[in-house]
């Protein structure tokens, strides 16, 4: 894309940024990188602020507003006619059924049936009012549902004006009906963020997804990534089908669901049904059946509905991916934050194309709701095809062998006494001593998303632990060959390769390293944003819950963790030993390094980045390259020098090797910042 922009009336550009993120979030045909959109909106936001009136509310730097009015959830919105629920039957043959009850309802008529994916996510009504999004609510009790408008504007395949339809008119008033959905590629990353601020995994993509929907914060819902199909335009538009509808919806810029399919026959119907079962789990998004409506609009209402569901349509759901199994036994896990899980040993058995021997039983709690013993039998269903989950327990199958569990009152690890308390569910040891706490802190330290120490997993720092070598993170940089050799299975060129990761991890961006240490709260979101605002460690340490508070995304509950983190004299002299190591403690933007040698490197280096970094924004990247003598480009080719990779990197990667372009992990990248 040539820079022609620059030259834009703002309102160009803005029609511009629809374009693109049309193609890219809604047909999934992006036409420009990542950058290249990114210096977009940055053109566009400078534009915006040099006008002397408000952008307005269909610009694409308004979908994240201020935050929700705490006291203004629960608002309610009335839908344009109910949003029904639907009948629902396991078994396909039973959709004969209500082929014979719609024929008979309709006798001597053509019927023609839609199928369409049952989206497993939380349903919502979109409101626009003279072409832009007024409003958007949840289902609710379907009459009624929660206003999400400030949450659902940041979903970019919600369009916040719709596209002009040349041969028609703009609609005054339409409602549209869709499901919001995160992919599940996407709930891997947000629990891997919940785990690291030591909450609660979502357990299923369509939980993430109404989570995320109903936070008071629009900011952390534009993080998560969440999706929309459109399944239903209720209001507005008088037309012959319901196929018509999704064409209307289609032209107006909303993204529809590519495996509705017209059939003129049950029997094409239940065909369509088996064959979605089977490749179910080959989607990247939650579905749990298929919904069959019949197509004509006139026969819909002569159908009419019952005071419950619709007459025209029903719900045939997919087997659930659950088994039964027994739970062999159950150990307790003690984690870094000193919180005790229970996790139950299975019979293996395959679900969902996985072998699973192992399941969360999550708390103390949960075990006593569900009166779980040890050699129950039990359902085990793996939760939006990923996450093991325990269902349901069968007592009619006891036999009377099995055994009540609860969670001992000494730590499995270090028989310290435990700590219960009213406020909160977790059961915790206290002793941060606990040679478990210790490992998994350690574990965290060096793991992908903090220092990345390549060859340090679990069972070695176990060994490290255990042989005493290793009591906090900074006595990983004190080390030695010998110190390695002792331990089994390690020859001199593993410790070698180990000893040198740990060297590496030396040049790693200060926003990893404060994620690295397990503060409770604080995420590598946090951590990016202390990092940006603070520029140091020190400054970090010193910062007051009032200053820490004054940083976008910090609130009391953050701000609290970190002094108290900071305040304890153990942790002080922690960051004392990482910076004597070593360790980068200053923020990229505060570092003085510019040494020739590393301009020389990057000057006239052709770069691309995929995936997401973690440590900084491409925009930052790409602005630390070019600083450098370097310039980044959108696509891989034979002049490309560097491919720089963060996390679920794209088909760019296997480009990158065929061309035997060099491919730099965003550890290395950093380091080579750094040096």
């Amino acid at each position: 894309m040539s820079s022609d922009f620059e030259s834009f009336p703002v309102e160009d550009l803005r029609e511009l940024i629809r374009y693109h993120e049309h193609k890219y979030y809604v047909e999934n045909q992006p036409q420009i990188s990542d950058y290249e959109f990114d210096q977009l909106m940055v053109k566009l936001g400078q534009l915006e602020a040099a006008e002397s009136q408000s952008p307005p509310v269909d610009s694409p730097t308004q979908r994240i507003g201020g935050p929700v009015v705490e006291n203004s959830r629960g608002t309610r919105i009335q839908h344009h006619g109910p949003m029904l629920s639907l009948e629902n039957t396991y078994d396909p043959e039973i959709l004969r059924s209500f082929d014979q009850r719609v024929r008979q309802a309709l006798p001597g008529q053509e019927i023609t049936y839609i199928g369409e994916l049952k989206i497993d996510g939380l349903g919502v009504a979109l409101f626009y009012q003279n072409g832009y999004l007024s409003y958007g609510a949840t289902r609710g009790n379907g009459q009624f549902g929660e206003d999400v408008t400030v949450n659902l504007r940041t979903i970019k395949s919600i369009p916040l004006r719709l596209k002009a339809v040349t041969s028609e008119p703009m609609p005054d008033q339409i409602e549209v009906r869709g499901e919001v959905f995160m992919p599940k590629a996407a709930l891997d990353l947000v629990n891997q963020q919940r785990d690291a601020n030591e909450e609660p995994p979502f357990v299923n993509p369509r939980n993430a997804a109404a989570g995320s929907l109903r936070l008071l914060d629009p900011g952390i819902t534009a993080q998560r990534p969440l999706d929309i199909f459109l399944y239903h335009l209720s209001f507005g538009i008088d037309l012959q089908t319901h196929q018509q509808s999704l064409d209307e919806i289609q032209k107006f810029g909303f993204k529809l669901n590519p495996y509705n399919e017209i059939h003129t026959t049950i029997d094409s119907v239940i065909d369509y049904y088996h064959r979605l079962c089977q490749i179910r789990h080959t989607l990247d998004y939650e579905v749990d059946g298929i919904v069959v409506k019949v197509n004509d609009l006139t026969q819909q209402r002569v159908l009419g509905t019952t005071a419950k569901f619709p007459r025209w349509a029903i719900c045939c759901k997919f087997p659930a991916s659950q088994v039964t199994t027994r739970i062999e036994r159950i150990e307790v896990q003690v984690g870094r934050m000193g919180i005790l899980t229970p996790v139950a040993h299975l019979q293996p058995v395959e679900v969902g194309g996985a072998t699973i021997t192992h399941a969360t039983l999550h708390n103390e709690q949960e075990l006593i709701r569900k009166d779980i013993r040890i050699g129950d039998q039990v359902i085990l269903k793996r939760s939006g095809d990923v996450i093991p989950k325990i269902t349901q327990v069968l007592p009619d199958k006891r036999d009377g062998t099995e055994q009540i569990f609860r969670l001992p009152d000494l730590c499995p690890d270090c028989q310290s006494p435990i700590q219960r308390s009213e406020n909160e569910t977790a059961v915790r040891c206290v002793n941060t001593e606990c040679p478990a706490q210790r490992k998994r802190r350690i574990s965290h330290f060096t793991s992908r998303s903090a220092l990345e120490i390549e060859g340090l997993g679990e069972q070695i720092v176990d060994q490290l632990v255990e042989a005493d070598l290793v009591k906090t993170v900074a006595d990983l940089y004190q080390l030695q060959m010998g110190d390695l050799l002792g331990l089994e299975k390690f020859a001199e060129k593993k410790a070698g390769n180990l000893l040198q990761a740990i060297e590496n991890s030396k040049t790693v961006a200060l926003p990893r390293v404060l994620f690295g240490l397990g503060i409770q709260h604080v995420g590598q979101t946090v951590a990016i944003s202390l990092c940006e605002n603070l520029l140091s460690m020190d400054a970090i340490m010193e910062a007051t819950t009032e200053r820490l508070q004054e940083i976008n995304g910090i609130g009391e509950k953050i701000a609290n963790s970190l002094v108290g983190f900071f305040s304890r004299s153990e942790n002080r002299n922690l960051i004392s030993r990482l910076r004597e190591a070593g360790l980068q403690l200053a923020a990229i933007e505060a570092s003085t390094t510019s040494s020739s040698d590393r301009h020389n490197f990057f000057v006239d280096k052709t770069f691309v980045l995929t995936g997401v970094l973690t440590t900084m924004t491409r925009a930052e990247a790409t602005q630390q390259i070019e600083d450098l003598g370097g310039k980044v480009t959108g696509h891989i080719s034979r002049k490309t020098d560097f491919l720089v990779v963060g996390e679920s990197p794209g088909s760019k990667q296997k480009r990158a090797l065929e061309l035997e372009v060099e491919v730099l992990a965003e550890a290395d990248f950093q380091r080579l910042i750094l040096r």
